[in-house]
């Protein structure tokens, strides 16, 4: 059987290489690859579009990727001085997400993903969040990563995939005030919200810490499972695939030569 494909979707950044500097450019860091390839799946960089969600009819998981903030217009805030969105991603990541979660395709969403997921369930974000909880753990300095503790709630999806983690690294400087619709199940030690989940679905999760730097990646691992159960699933409703013999015209091609 072929590995279950896993979309992922990407960042677009000014970026250098050779000769070339501040080029737009469609990228994203090698570490979901390498992990969801350590997972056993194939991945599939999704550059931002929002003309359709099509390419999901091939995916068997979708993974929301970190970046930059999350638009506040998407719920109902003003831009705080330190928020820096990408509007033009979040219109693409979002009309794959709704095409997801309409046919319940395996979603992880990863610190800016798992933001995501919340605002796109009647959420919202806190926009700084050294102004909440008083320090900068979260996100000590630039391109350095923190670490916290962390705890789930008893029997969620989090607690199962998680199970034996107290501690996780960090690296975001906004987090989820609402999770909407969805339910919270993980938590920092100073309270913030480390863990989203939608109870009434095969997978949906969102994790605010970056699995896939983690020598664990558990989430990760756990999305390519359900995307591999949710790839049978679906083969199992089409049913058999017809023998190449059975297939329309294929008697009168071999008779007509």
């Amino acid at each position: 059987m072929s590995r279950p494909l896993i979309g992922i979707t990407a960042y677009v950044e000014p970026v250098g290489w050779g000769v070339w500097r501040d080029v737009p450019a469609v990228l994203l860091p090698e570490a979901y690859v390498r992990a969801v390839t350590a997972a056993g799946g194939r991945a599939v960089v999704l550059p931002p579009d929002d003309r359709d969600a099509d390419v999901l009819r091939v995916l068997d998981g979708l993974l929301l990727a970190g970046g930059a903030d999350v638009d506040p217009a998407r719920y109902g805030q003003l831009p705080a001085p330190r928020t820096e969105s990408r509007p033009g991603r979040d219109a693409g990541e979002l009309a794959l997400l709704t095409a997801a979660l309409d046919t319940d395709l395996p979603v992880l969403g990863v610190c800016r993903g798992m933001q995501l997921l919340a605002v796109a369930a009647g959420g919202s974000l806190y926009q700084h969040l050294p102004d909440v909880v008083g320090h900068d753990l979260h996100r000590p300095a630039p391109g350095v990563y923190g670490g916290h503790g962390v705890r789930f709630a008893p029997g969620s999806l989090a607690a199962t995939v998680l199970a034996g983690v107290v501690r996780v690294n960090s690296y975001h400087h906004q987090a989820v005030a609402d999770p909407g619709r969805l339910t919270a199940t993980g938590w920092s030690d100073d309270g913030v919200v480390e863990a989203v989940e939608d109870p009434h679905r095969p997978f949906l999760l969102g994790v605010q810490w970056h699995p896939e730097n983690e020598p664990d990646p558990r989430p990760i691992a756990a999305l390519v499972r359900a995307a591999g159960e949710h790839r049978s699933a679906r083969e199992h409703r089409a049913g058999p695939a017809l023998p190449v013999t059975s297939l329309p015209g294929r008697a009168r091609d071999a008779t007509s030569r």
